[in-house]
């Protein structure tokens, strides 16, 4: 495309930039701490708006990659510095640079100590959340994918709660230990293919017994990361402690590179064994679904609560992705990027009476309507999106993956049907308990409405959750095409090699 040759570029380093920038803020008087903010804020609002011409552009009609970048970086090993999405890829490309200043005006006053250092981390952070969903080479995904762990060990083990260190370990030890195994395997299809380049790693039809050695390595990776039952116990621990913006941008965005991984490498690549391991993936999901809904519903913690709801979430994200049917990869992308919005939203919720009150305990609050009514509609708001309330992104996430089982298998329709009588329930006993019943404590009686910069931080996600559930065609539009090219790949594959073909294909 003509003025976009390297948008994904500029896309990816202006957040570094904008960190380079305040490294080089003298001092650490109120002064540096308040240019350090806005600078932080400054280049994220700049990159999200830059990032707007990727959709304004975008060519929801064809299936190949766009806005492409490609540039020799080790030519004696052909690994090249590959970049471009599709219509799966944009929309979370979107998502990151939305929530990003979403984070960053959500710690304005909360943080108060090493303000620099945490502005950085957050737009490096960006850096590589970008760099990662828009990377056409293997070598240079698995450099973002990898590096995103740095920052997100350093928000959590700073900025945490009383348990940090333990919390921020437990996710780097968890994460790497998978990604290891996907590393081997990137080497393995490097050697098998002789080239790292991902369109290209795509149609290189490997082995089918092969395969499942692949797939079982990107799966020890991409399960930690979404996270599947039973590898999911890093999640609650590292939300509990992390700061309100690191819990936001971990359920908002980091939660979906399991999902995204599945959908550009398992997938394309493994696709024998894809098929072969997809009771597997149904039986974890539906564990995910189930059991994590009824852990929420003994959860005392809010933030802990939630987290076990994104569990369940991921779940049905698992579970759709997997049906290798339209309805289901559509509706778990679309759940995905739902869910994004939703659980940020959720855990800002948390964190706007965390910071008047400085507790997560459930029974600390109570009648909340009486003091802060409008708190009350917005956490309502995004409590029945996070139900599928019909007319929110919840909804059609939901229902896609549920007419997507349906077709695949009924059984597993059945039991990811409970998931939503579930999520109702532990969603509305919270928000009884913290925002309905008298108004008897004190600490209560004091506590202020949202304040304008608290209205600032939840005005875009309202209307991204609305418009979510009001036009969802217009971000099914967008992926249509690349999902329904990604799923023909998948049964030609499938076909070629003498496998059964898809159910509801």
């Amino acid at each position: 495309m003509f003025g976009f040759e390297h948008l994904l570029t500029v896309l990816i380093f202006l957040p570094l930039a904008g960190a380079g920038f305040i490294l080089m803020i003298p001092g650490d008087d109120d002064v540096a701490v308040r240019n350090a903010r806005r600078t932080a804020l400054w280049t994220s609002v700049s990159t999200f708006v830059l990032s707007l011409l990727l959709w304004f552009n975008f060519d929801p009609t064809t299936a190949a990659f766009q806005f492409e970048e490609r540039m020799a970086w080790v030519p004696t090993y052909n690994i090249s510095y590959h970049l471009g999405l599709d219509g799966i890829s944009v929309l979370f490309v979107l998502l990151t640079t939305l929530l990003t200043p979403v984070c960053i005006l959500a710690s304005w006053e909360s943080v108060k100590d090493r303000v620099k250092e945490y502005m950085i981390a957050f737009l490096i952070l960006e850096t590589m959340m970008i760099g990662m969903f828009a990377a056409l080479d293997i070598v240079i995904f698995y450099i973002f994918f990898e590096a995103v762990l740095i920052p997100m060990f350093l928000i959590i083990g700073v900025w945490g709660g009383q348990r940090r260190v333990y919390a921020s370990y437990k996710l780097f030890l968890y994460t790497l230990t998978g990604s290891v195994l996907m590393l081997l395997a990137i080497l393995v299809m490097y050697v098998q293919a002789g080239t790292t380049d991902i369109p290209e790693l795509m149609k290189a039809g490997f082995d089918p017994a092969l395969q499942n050695w692949l797939w079982l390595a990107f799966f020890a990776s991409f399960a930690v990361k979404v996270p599947m039952w039973p590898v999911h116990t890093w999640l609650p621990d590292a939300h509990v402690q992390a700061p309100t913006a690191g819990s936001v941008i971990l359920a908002g965005v980091l939660l979906k590179f399991g999902g995204y991984g599945f959908l550009r490498f398992s997938l394309p690549m493994f696709p024998d064994a894809s098929l072969f391991f997809t009771p597997l993936i149904y039986s974890l999901s539906i564990i995910a679904v189930v059991y994590t809904s009824l852990v929420a519903l003994a959860q005392h913690d809010m933030k802990k609560l939630i987290a076990y709801s994104s569990i369940a979430h991921m779940g049905f994200v698992t579970a759709g992705t997997f049906t290798m049917t339209i309805q289901g990869v559509e509706g778990a992308i679309y759940q995905m990027l739902s869910h994004g919005v939703v659980s940020a939203a959720l855990f800002l919720c948390v964190g706007v009476i965390y910071d008047r009150l400085h507790t997560r305990e459930i029974v600390a609050y109570g009648g909340l309507v009486h003091k802060m009514p409008g708190y009350a509609l917005v956490f309502m708001l995004f409590m029945m999106a996070s139900v599928g309330l019909p007319g929110t992104g919840g909804f059609v996430g939901e229902f896609l993956v549920l007419v997507g089982a349906f077709k695949a298998n009924t059984w597993v329709a059945a039991f990811l049907a409970t998931g939503v009588i579930l999520g109702a329930a532990y969603m509305l006993y919270l928000y009884r308990r913290v925002v309905f019943g008298k108004l008897e404590k004190d600490e209560i009686k004091k506590m202020l409405d949202m304040s304008p910069r608290e209205w600032a931080v939840f005005a875009p996600l309202i209307v991204l959750t609305l418009w979510m559930g009001v036009y969802p065609v217009s971000f099914l539009d967008v992926m249509h095409v690349s999902v329904d090219n990604l799923l023909n790949n998948v049964q030609i594959a499938l076909e070629a090699s003498g496998s059964a073909t898809v159910a509801g294909r």
